[in-house]
Formats: C-alpha cells, sequence, structure tokens
C-alpha cells in the first residue's frame, strides 16, 4: 500500500504547480494620448500561487500577433486578485483599428482569456 501512494504522488507532483490554471484578461480600457500612441489599464485574474506560478507579463498584440507593448509583472499578486495594472507609451501603426491583450503566466505561458477592444480614435 506505502508503494502505491508514493508511486500516485511522483505521477501527482508534475501537476501540483498547474492548480492555479491560466491567467484571464478580463477587462481593458484604451486611452489614446496622442498620434498613435495609447495607454491601456488592463485587469487579469489568475489564482497565483506564489513565485513558481504567477502572471508574469500581458501583451497588447494586433490579430496577426504582433507585439505593440507589454506590461512585465514583476512579483506574484497572490492576495490581490483581481489585479489591474497599466502601460503607456504603446505605439498602434495607423490603420489598427482594434487590439488584443492576452496574458501569460510562468507554468501556463499564454492560453487564458484574452481580450480584444476597438480602439479609441
Amino acid at each position: 500500500m506505502r508503494t502505491y501512494v508514493v508511486s500516485v504522488l511522483i505521477l501527482l507532483f508534475p501537476l501540483m504547480g498547474a492548480y492555479a490554471g491560466e491567467a484571464d484578461v478580463i477587462a481593458v480600457e484604451g486611452m489614446k494620448l496622442g498620434d498613435s500612441t495609447y495607454k491601456f489599464d488592463v485587469t487579469v485574474s489568475h489564482n497565483d500561487e506564489g513565485w513558481n506560478h504567477y502572471v508574469n507579463k500581458w501583451d497588447v498584440v494586433d490579430s496577426d500577433g504582433t507585439v505593440f507593448g507589454t506590461r512585465t509583472l514583476y512579483h506574484p499578486h497572490v492576495d490581490e486578485q483581481p489585479f489591474t495594472r497599466s502601460l503607456s507609451g504603446v505605439k498602434i501603426p495607423k490603420g489598427i483599428s482594434r487590439v488584443t491583450v492576452r496574458a501569460h503566466d510562468s507554468v501556463h505561458e499564454y492560453g487564458g482569456k484574452v481580450v480584444t477592444i476597438v480602439l479609441p480614435r
């Protein structure tokens, strides 16, 4: 019986860091600051578990995946969920009318919910 329990624990150990799930973007507000320059306020939800599994960035991208801006997050937000952070000075080329914000966590990388917005003109 003891061998069985140890075997199950060994098999499950790699999955233990996956409990927090993927990082989800739940709200985005875009503001035009100047000619082709924007500020984004982004709210992300994720069950950060500490330094081994937390949201470590979010990106502003177009439909082709071109990254216009990245907000790096340097620490877990275990006791602050969901949380909102801003990124200013994001240059978006003329002709782009909408962008998507995606979040990245240290275990799953990308894959959670994204939000697409129409840029204010």
